[in-house]
């Protein structure tokens, strides 16, 4: 099974949201099934098969999760961030006020789903094969 160090290595790698589909073939090599990232720390849920799961610690203090997400703004915020335009810190800053609290890769669907504090889905995106 996959450990955090190996999922730290491959994050290591990435130095925008342009990385990002890089990144995500590299989670998929170590066979990861899917993964949960929580805004409000930066922490991550990684699942594997079997019932697998290992847990990222906090990545920064605790941000406030806006009450209402607005999918529009977070469109055009995660389109700049996938550009190169923003590094992480800033991109999960942005999704905090704009209302995203967590988002779940399936490695399978090869898709990103935001959703807000509610659990109601913001945005689904297909990962691009690279």
């Amino acid at each position: 099974m996959f450990t955090i160090e190996q999922i730290k290595a491959a994050h290591s790698k990435v130095n925008s949201g342009a990385d990002f589909p890089r990144y995500f073939e590299n989670l998929r090599a170590l066979r990861v099934s899917w993964y949960e990232t929580f805004v409000t720390d930066g922490h991550t849920v990684y699942h594997g098969t079997n019932d697998y799961e290992t847990t990222s610690p906090a990545r920064y203090t605790a941000l406030p999760i806006a009450a209402r997400a607005n999918p529009q703004q977070f469109q055009a915020d995660l389109q700049a961030h996938q550009q190169g335009k923003t590094d992480y810190p800033t991109f999960c800053g942005q999704c905090a006020v704009l209302g995203v609290a967590k988002w779940i890769v399936r490695m399978e669907a090869r898709t990103c789903t935001y959703y807000d504090r509610e659990n109601h889905v913001v945005l689904t995106e297909v990962i691009p094969t690279i």
